[in-house]
């Protein structure tokens, strides 16, 4: 899995390599095989530029927003090529936000022309987009296989608020929704409540209830899982980390 993970790294960082050195010369048409909308993506969030920041030590370009939880933590690293940078030479990328507004590209969905800057706005309220993603195929294996398929596969990408509900909120949503809607609301932060988020990561005990959730949610749940993980180092000794931490902190 490891193996797989650093192939998929290393195209994804050729891919943003290519991108960069195409942005930097202004050029606007598309590689082979490779959309204009795709070379002007974020490789967070995998959707067009959002006020796209670059570090300026890797060149690598964010939406300034998916940069930001890598800024609050004290030895950032570059989401992509995992090389330490500093948060003060991380700037705003006028030249991609300049292509932004000049290249046009079909919809994905009613392939209709929309420049770039408008394609996120275009897209949320297309109807063709909206059809597609509600058609979207169920898990199917890369390759055929005897084993059968998972039926209960975590969902550990969007959660749903204990306290009111609220669904398919990511991680930092979550603790922005909670934070903003419900810290001022004592009959509901000293209720116990399982995280949801805990609960969905493989060492998470899905019994297990914090009797201040919203601390919790500041202390454990501030920034992303991701923005610490060490890739290069043994899974097993990852996983036995994190459990001891957890435990720690509980």
């Amino acid at each position: 899995m490891m193996a797989m993970f650093r192939s998929f790294v290393s195209a994804a960082q050729l891919r943003q390599h290519h991108h960069q050195h195409q942005q930097q010369n202004g050029a606007a048409a598309a590689a082979p095989g490779e959309s204009l909308e795709s070379q002007f993506s974020c490789p967070i969030c995998l959707e067009v530029y959002h006020k796209p920041v670059s570090i300026a030590s890797c060149a690598h370009t964010f939406c300034g927003e998916c940069l930001q939880p890598c800024l609050q933590v004290t030895s950032p690293l570059c989401p992509l090529c995992r090389m330490p940078f500093d948060p003060k030479k991380v700037d705003k990328s006028s030249s991609v936000e300049k292509q932004l507004s000049s290249y046009k590209a079909p919809c994905r969905g009613c392939s209709k022309k929309v420049t770039l800057m408008k394609m996120r706005t275009h897209i949320s309220s297309c109807s063709k987009v909206q059809e597609q993603m509600a058609n979207c195929p169920k898990f199917v294996p890369v390759v055929p296989t005897t084993q059968p398929i998972p039926s209960n596969i975590p969902n550990r990408s969007t959660f749903a608020c204990p306290y009111c509900g609220a669904r398919n909120l990511d991680q930092q949503e979550l603790v922005k929704h909670c934070m903003e809607n419900h810290r001022n609301d004592p009959n509901k932060v000293v209720r116990e409540i399982v995280c949801p988020v805990c609960s969905a990561m493989p060492w998470g005990d899905p019994s297990y209830k914090s009797s201040n959730f919203l601390q919790h949610l500041l202390h454990r749940h501030k920034f992303s899982y991701d923005t610490f993980v060490d890739y290069s180092i043994d899974e097993e000794a990852a996983l036995q980390a994190a459990l001891a931490l957890s435990l720690a902190e509980n």
